[in-house]
């Protein structure tokens, strides 16, 4: 039987280091979790730890359903709420510690896929995340789980302690390795997710690359200003959009929007959700990656409100489903005062608001019949149907 590292020498170097960790475990790999709080003192390094196990606990705690439960990115969608979570316990962010744990192991009903496991660790300087498939069948359930447990405390120990050279030491069968991939972030980027910053320009220039799995990124950047110093970059034509992934019908938008207003795109990606955790810098390089001809601005400006204050006097390329949503009272607390409130300064603060339909919606074609401030009416310039359509959907091309 495998044994686990020590957990007294593991907590005492993570306490002295002032590392302050959340553990999430879908179920696989939780024996680290007890074996860690097992260790006199754990208490100052291990702040919380939350096994989501049913699927409708991951999907509460993530924002909504997964495409893949068991997977890289629901890892490190994981290990990032753990980061947020760590810091919302009191740890300062350079300190703060994120560790999730996904697998499907051996169970009574035999899997269809193969058997496999995910480890992430998100600090304030980088996202990792590891795989590691298992021959179907060559274990034991116990054994497998105490194999997901070691190769958690093995990840924490070279993400927090810098023990680069420390290999996986358990013993795999043919055919079976650890994949690491890991995105270094530059100090901009550790900024906008330490919301000390509001935003960084990316700017392609016709490359449309970032370095490799383990490189850094290789894009020249515009910095706008941090927080305390203010709004930034007036006059914009801005796209903003999750781009997961850019995709034709969003190029087909930029390029009418451009025409209309005789200025260049620049599209804007906020890696805040109101309903999701923070975009990891892995998912932040693979998005901007996809940029090849047009600045992309990364920004912590998760409301449309929040964005016509990063961009003021700019004009907003935008799609019928957002526009529809601006007065989603959820997004307000509830209140319809707050909401019309709301409404009616994204109507003074932006120049002009480009609104295109999809063949599903109806708002670009009923305008006048939407329940909006006039002012917001005011600034709105809609694309017909007949002159834009498309049914493209991101969600759709990710499946």
């Amino acid at each position: 039987m495998m044994n686990l590292p020590e957990p007294v020498v593991l907590i005492e170097s993570l306490a002295r280091a002032d590392w302050g960790m959340v553990i999430v475990s879908t179920g696989g790999g939780s024996e680290a979790i007890s074996h860690l709080l097992s260790a006199g003192g754990a208490s100052r390094v291990v702040l919380e730890a939350i096994v989501p196990y049913a699927t409708q606990a991951v999907d509460r705690l993530l924002g909504g359903p997964q495409e893949v439960y068991c997977s890289s990115r629901t890892a490190r969608r994981l290990a990032i709420v753990g980061w947020q979570r760590a810091c919302l316990l009191g740890t300062p962010a350079p300190q703060a510690v994120g560790v999730a744990v996904t697998a499907a192991l051996r169970s009574q009903q035999p899997k269809r896929g193969p058997h496999r496991i995910f480890v992430a660790v998100q600090t304030l300087a980088a996202t990792s995340v590891v795989t590691l498939c298992l021959e179907k069948d060559a274990r034991s359930r116990p054994e497998e789980e105490r194999l997901a447990a070691a190769l958690l405390l093995q990840r924490i120990a070279v993400e927090c302690l810098g023990n680069a050279a420390q290999a996986f030491d358990r013993p795999l069968l043919a055919g079976e390795h650890v994949q690491v991939e890991r995105q270094n972030a530059p100090q901009a980027w550790q900024e906008l997710l330490a919301g000390v910053r509001l935003g960084v320009g990316i700017e392609t220039s016709g490359h449309g690359a970032l370095a490799g799995v383990t490189g850094e990124h290789s894009l020249a950047e515009q910095h706008a200003p941090s927080a305390q110093q203010g709004l930034v970059a007036p006059g914009q034509l801005i796209f903003p959009g999750a781009f997961d992934p850019l995709h034709a019908g969003h190029r087909r938008m930029a390029e009418i929007a451009e025409r209309i207003s005789s200025q260049q795109v620049a599209y804007e990606l906020s890696i805040v959700n109101v309903d999701k955790p923070l975009l990891d810098y892995c998912e932040m390089r693979t998005r901007a990656a996809q940029f090849t001809d047009r600045t992309l601005w990364l920004t912590s400006a998760a409301s449309f409100l929040e964005k016509t204050a990063l961009f003021p006097d700019s004009t907003f390329v935008m799609g019928s489903d957002t526009y529809t949503r601006l007065l989603e009272l959820k997004y307000y607390g509830g209140s319809v005062e707050a909401a019309t409130q709301a409404v009616c300064q994204i109507a003074e603060k932006a120049r002009r608001i480009i609104l295109f339909d999809r063949a599903r919606d109806t708002a670009c074609k009923n305008l006048a019949q939407i329940d909006v401030p006039q002012q917001l009416q005011a600034i709105t310039t809609a694309i017909p149907v007949e002159d834009f359509q498309s049914d493209i959907s991101s969600t759709q091309l990710r499946r």
